[in-house]
């Protein structure tokens, strides 16, 4: 399964816009890019012409192209689809968030894996900053004791200006995707660092906010952010969020029954503070460290890359683990686990915040449960029994939110009629 050293990784990336990311790093880590697609053709073109690749606007012509491997970087709710035709046409993949948009999708991307013998990467870049690898590092070597209550947070607030023209259509996936669903940028720095998985979680939402002018301006019709509660498999506890309350950040902590880590929440959020209590640590030991930490590999590469340097560190393990035949720390189970915790917890935020469990599917067993599950909001996927995207119901669009996204549609050369 392992690839020949000798040549570069042939790749193709799925995305235009985000997989610009993973085609400036390629060739750092040993792919050779010989294609990209995508459905919007100019963009598709200009980016090909700049890189001199060819391009396809048919992904299934896109999957006859001579490539080792694919990096997925289309829409969040079709990944896993696109996944699976990508390991019967014999190709390794790197897939976005998130890894499936339903429980039938998780089991039937677990089986295409297997079935297919080829690698699956979640490209999940959070873990990969230097202060979470650092975390990873010290929390391995036993420094902090054992993991008992982490948080992780992903807020990420914008003008709607800027979120319509990142979402252009009023069925784009930002538009109605549930809030609990983005939760793999707060969940994955915590399984990351303390080797834990979730077995059971609590959602809650903050409701869609009518006095927001960032949500009443933008086209989406889901909630303002989500907090989910997680057990972990060693009876910790996890808090995530996530979503568009003001403060933008990304903040890790991990308490841990010898002491606490987390990065800074004033000043250089990239520093690292460890804290140990004064009546139990080591004589040589101080009682707080606060450092910024750099990357252990490849720092001048990652440095000048996306998201803190995650966007090349998943590329990195992605060769890594096609040299080697062993599959990548955040292989499909991991990328299905963090996935479906945003699915089940929308489930339970509509059900009173009620905790529900969170199925292996490394076991068959277990997966044949869930096998035809398919639930979802997806609005082409509606049907009686599907859930809505937000917790008050269905959301009507005030008109300044709808002129004012036909008016930045247009200039993003995307024009809607109704």
């Amino acid at each position: 399964m392992n690839h020949q050293d000798n040549r570069p990784i042939r790749l193709g990336v799925v995305g235009a816009g985000r997989g610009r990311s993973y085609m400036n790093v390629s060739e750092a880590v040993g792919f050779e890019l010989v294609a990209i697609c995508d459905t919007w053709e100019e963009k598709l073109e200009r980016v090909g012409r700049e890189l001199n690749v060819t391009t396809y606007n048919d992904y299934d012509r896109f999957l006859q192209h001579d490539t080792d491997a694919v990096v997925l970087c289309n829409f969040f709710h079709q990944h896993a689809p696109f996944a699976e035709k990508a390991f019967s046409a014999g190709k390794h993949v790197m897939s976005e968030c998130a890894a499936c948009h339903t429980l039938a999708e998780g089991v039937s991307l677990a089986r295409a894996v297997e079935r297919s013998g080829k690698i699956y990467m979640f490209a999940e870049n959070y873990p990969y900053s230097a202060y979470n690898q650092e975390m990873r590092r010290r929390y391995q070597a036993g420094e902090i004791g054992d993991f008992k209550y982490g948080e992780g947070e992903y807020v990420h607030p914008d003008p709607a200006e800027v979120k319509l023209a990142r979402s252009c259509g009023w069925d784009h996936w930002r538009n109605w995707i549930p809030s609990t669903y983005y939760c793999t940028h707060s969940i994955a720095p915590v399984m990351y660092i303390t080797d834990t998985r979730p077995v059971k979680v609590n959602g809650f939402v903050v409701p869609y906010d009518t006095d927001d002018p960032t949500q009443t301006r933008h086209a989406k019709r889901s909630d303002t952010c989500a907090i989910i509660i997680c057990r972990m498999d060693n009876e910790a506890v996890m808090k995530s969020l996530h979503g568009a309350l003001r403060g933008h950040g990304n903040y890790v902590r991990i308490h841990g029954n010898k002491g606490l880590m987390e990065n800074c929440r004033h000043g250089d959020k990239g520093r690292l503070r460890i804290w140990r209590e004064p009546w139990e640590k080591e004589t040589d030991q101080p009682t707080e460290e606060v450092y910024k930490p750099g990357f252990a590999v490849a720092a001048d590469l990652a440095t000048k890359t996306g998201h803190g340097g995650g966007d090349f560190f998943t590329s990195y393990h992605f060769a890594q683990a096609i040299r080697t035949g062993e599959q990548p720390y955040l292989d499909v189970y991991r990328g299905i686990d963090m996935s479906i915790v945003g699915i089940l917890a929308w489930q339970s935020a509509l059900n009173d915040s009620a905790p529900i469990k969170v199925p292996d599917f490394r076991s068959e067993q277990i997966r044949k449960q869930y096998e035809n599950d398919d639930w979802s909001p997806d609005p082409e996927r509606k049907r009686e029994g599907q859930p809505p995207s937000s917790i008050l119901g269905e959301i009507d669009l005030p008109t300044e939110a709808k002129d004012l996204a036909r008016e930045i549609w247009a200039k993003q050369g995307y024009a809607v009629d109704i």
